[in-house]
């Protein structure tokens, strides 16, 4: 946990300290997340990292909005590899990192799925959807990759 009151529940990080992974794809312990998929927000944008974070609301909306078939997931993974923050919220829509997210070029591995979470109200999916939609009509859809 971060310990500190002033930082909102959905912006603090797991007890457990681990680095989660929210996506559509069904997964098992042991295998690899790598570079090279398509974005999450970006659908036409192969990444060049894989997106990590310790925070579990973080990883939830990551797997809600990922793009798939499967049902969302979470999984907690270990990097395998440096990680830096993630430049597309760091100091671009939140001062710091309070969402605690990261990237690495370097391959993820699947340690475990966390099944005990809960997702978002459709009426916030929408809301975050329609920003997303927002920020594209105005050119402002900026991915630091």
């Amino acid at each position: 946990m971060t310990g500190t009151s002033d930082t909102p529940a959905h912006f603090q990080v797991h007890e457990s300290g681990a680095y989660f992974h929210g996506t559509r794809a069904d997964l098992q312990a042991g295998e690899l997340l790598t570079a090279g998929h398509r974005s999450n927000y970006h659908r036409e944008h192969l990444s060049n990292h894989v997106y990590i974070t310790r925070v579990l609301d973080v990883a939830v909306l990551g797997a809600e909005m990922a793009i798939g078939q499967g049902r969302p997931r979470v999984y907690i993974v270990d990097p395998d590899g440096p990680v830096e923050d993630d430049p597309n919220v760091t100091d671009k829509k939140f001062p710091g990192n309070p969402t605690r997210s990261y990237r690495t070029p370097g391959p993820v591995r699947v340690v475990g799925e966390m099944i005990d979470w809960v997702g978002h109200s459709p009426e916030y999916l929408q809301s975050f959807r329609a920003g997303l939609d927002e920020l594209r009509r105005r050119g402002e859809d900026v991915l630091y990759d």
